[in-house]
């Protein structure tokens, strides 16, 4: 997409007539997704509602997930792009949404892409928690861990943030990974399962000499 066609789309979700300058988000997120994301974030960061933008996105999305009918209205490519901005209109003026987000919702409509709605979301999530200062990092392990672990892991993952990040620990549980753990921080990927080690091994073992 080009700088022009992004400034229109920032144009189309932003209501102040000075919205051409761009806005760039924290952190880029590549694809389709990205590129109406960072337009959300430009227009969002003018009106200063970065934060309630986010909070309307997560909870139409909570909505999305509850709501069969909802969802299907949403991804139906059948239904003419009309009668969905009409009908995203009226959600828009019922539940209150700040003009930000309706022209997000309206435009997407519009375009034909609202299909897209839930990626673009997910990638405006990611650009909040970098504004935010915030860095994620996953932690699969074979089996739960406790309080100790956890935060001596915490203390260990925090060695590898700059100035005032904030670390976003997830920590999940994969039986087959038999023992060790996986860590993904950032666009960091360390693999340290037993697992990992007994494939390794076993493809050693099996390599003709």
């Amino acid at each position: 997409m080009s700088l022009t066609k992004t400034n229109m789309l920032v144009r189309s979700l932003s209501t102040s007539s000075a919205a051409a300058q761009l806005v760039k988000p924290p952190v880029q997120v590549f694809g389709l997704e990205g590129r109406y994301a960072a337009a959300l974030y430009s227009a969002a960061s003018k009106k200063k509602s970065l934060d309630p933008v986010e909070k309307e996105l997560a909870a139409f999305q909570q909505n999305m997930k509850s709501d069969a009918k909802l969802k299907e209205f949403i991804i139906n490519p059948t239904l003419k792009r009309a009668l969905k901005v009409e009908a995203l209109k009226h959600v828009a003026t019922k539940i209150n949404l700040s003009p930000t987000t309706g022209n997000l919702l309206c435009l997407l409509a519009e375009n034909g892409r609202l299909g897209k709605l839930e990626g673009v979301i997910n990638a405006f999530k990611i650009m909040m928690a970098a504004h935010r200062g915030e860095v994620t990092c996953e932690v699969v392990t074979a089996k739960p861990l406790d309080a100790g672990q956890k935060q001596n892991l915490e203390a260990a993952l925090k060695k590898f943030l700059k100035g005032n990040e904030i670390l976003q620990l997830t920590a999940k549980v994969d039986p087959s990974l038999i023992g060790g753990m996986v860590v993904s921080i950032d666009d960091k990927y360390v693999d340290m399962s037993v697992a990992s080690k007994v494939k390794k091994y076993t493809e050693l073992i099996s390599t003709p000499v």
